[in-house]
């Protein structure tokens, strides 16, 4: 079984932020959260990540409600990165990458070896293992996030949730960075702005509105011209290209 939203609604200082959203990927599948700025995607994953408890409805994993679990136990099954997912402690990328198993330890350290093969097959998913003794300050803003995804798989998580990994990356960094993504063998829910990238790599979609989800599927059959148009006020062309929907958008006049 995997992560599960049912019907969860949640309020940011009085303000309802998520409204009655459920979700439920299946294991091993790729979901993209859509939807234009403060439609609630970043909220949802806190809500997803038991950082915040919704007011109403619940998450589930493994039909238990998380707010039942222990933050450390939660957190051997859920990773999460955030947008600004960042230390200012000028640690090298294998320091970083093992701070993901933290919730691993036990009252009397580290598992030695365990963890350092676990840390070194984060790395080499990551495609960093070459540069696992660099410093965290010197790398780029795409191998950063290419830590940041290896630290949250040494947590050996079945669940991986992502907040809008692509944002600040050049074209060929977003391609490399959800390559990996979708490579990995876990289930991943992740928030996204573009749309073609969404309906590159994703096997469902969700799609968000002032808080509410408007649309899920495929993304060949949720990402259509006038659910676009109507969520995010923008006119465009829709064609269908191996299974796969292809978005060209109309500038404004």
């Amino acid at each position: 079984m995997s992560l599960v939203a049912e019907h969860v609604s949640w309020r940011r200082g009085g303000t309802l932020v998520v409204d009655d959203v459920s979700l439920a990927p299946t294991p091993g599948s790729v979901v993209g959260l859509l939807g234009p700025n403060g439609s609630g995607k970043s909220s949802l994953l806190r809500v997803l990540q038991g950082i915040s408890h919704p007011d109403a409805g619940r998450v589930l994993l493994d039909g238990s409600d998380i707010r039942h679990q222990r933050r450390r136990d939660l957190a051997r099954s859920v990773a999460a990165v955030t947008q600004h997912a960042t230390t200012e402690v000028d640690l090298t990328v294998r320091d970083v990458v093992r701070l993901g198993r933290t919730p691993h330890a036990s009252l009397w350290g580290s598992n030695g070896a365990r963890d350092d093969a676990i840390v070194d097959a984060a790395l080499a998913q990551a495609g960093l293992t070459a540069k696992s003794d660099s410093r965290w300050h010197t790398l780029s803003g795409g191998e950063q996030q290419r830590a940041q995804i290896a630290r949250a798989l040494a947590q050996e998580p079945r669940e991986l949730l992502l907040d809008e990994p692509t944002n600040h990356l050049d074209i060929r960094h977003q391609l490399e960075l959800l390559t990996l993504v979708r490579s990995l063998p876990v289930t991943v829910v992740v928030a996204l702005h573009d749309l073609n990238l969404a309906a590159m790599f994703c096997d469902e979609v969700l799609v968000m509105a002032a808080g509410r989800a408007v649309a899920a599927g495929p993304p060949a059959e949720v990402l259509t011209d006038g659910l676009i148009e109507e969520v995010y006020g923008v006119k465009c062309r829709v064609t269908i290209d191996g299974g796969r929907p292809s978005i060209a958008f109309t500038p404004p006049a």
